[in-house]
């Protein structure tokens, strides 16, 4: 058995792609329109890593989707926490749970979807403007 991807719906996929491509760094592996089916699939992955991907649906009919905690999030390991959430942040990207301990933090998608990244290895010394945010928001 061999874990493929996650899927998650997506209301916008022009903004869900400058979130997931743009700001969280992600590459397109492919993209695939189904007419027939009236909805588009991009597959994304960690660059250089396409063994576990998220596929975004976009359901060209408009849908309204609930979120919940049932889903839970997804998680990305990164090479620097802290340069990640700055690009992030540059993106317009709210940081919602700061990575004070230089290991962990949390954003959401423009859907709504928990997104929580961990620092690879050890955790790197608390930094500012880090140590001093606050959480705001549900992450």
């Amino acid at each position: 058995m061999k874990y493929l991807h996650t899927m998650v719906r997506v209301t916008d996929l022009e903004a869900s792609l400058k979130f997931y491509r743009d700001a969280l760094g992600l590459e397109v592996v492919r993209i695939r329109e189904v007419p027939q089916g009236r909805f588009t699939l991009a597959f994304l992955a960690t660059p250089g890593d396409h063994s576990a991907q998220i596929e975004l649906t976009h359901n060209w009919d408009p849908e309204s989707y609930t979120g919940g905690r049932n889903f839970g999030h997804l998680a990305y390991l990164v090479d620097d926490i802290y340069a990640t959430c700055e690009r992030l942040q540059a993106h317009g990207v709210a940081i919602l749970r700061p990575p004070r301990d230089g290991h962990m933090a949390f954003v959401r998608s423009p859907d709504n979807i928990s997104i929580e990244l961990l620092q690879k290895g050890d955790a790197l010394p608390p930094a500012q403007p880090w140590v001093d945010m606050a959480n705001s928001g549900s992450w």
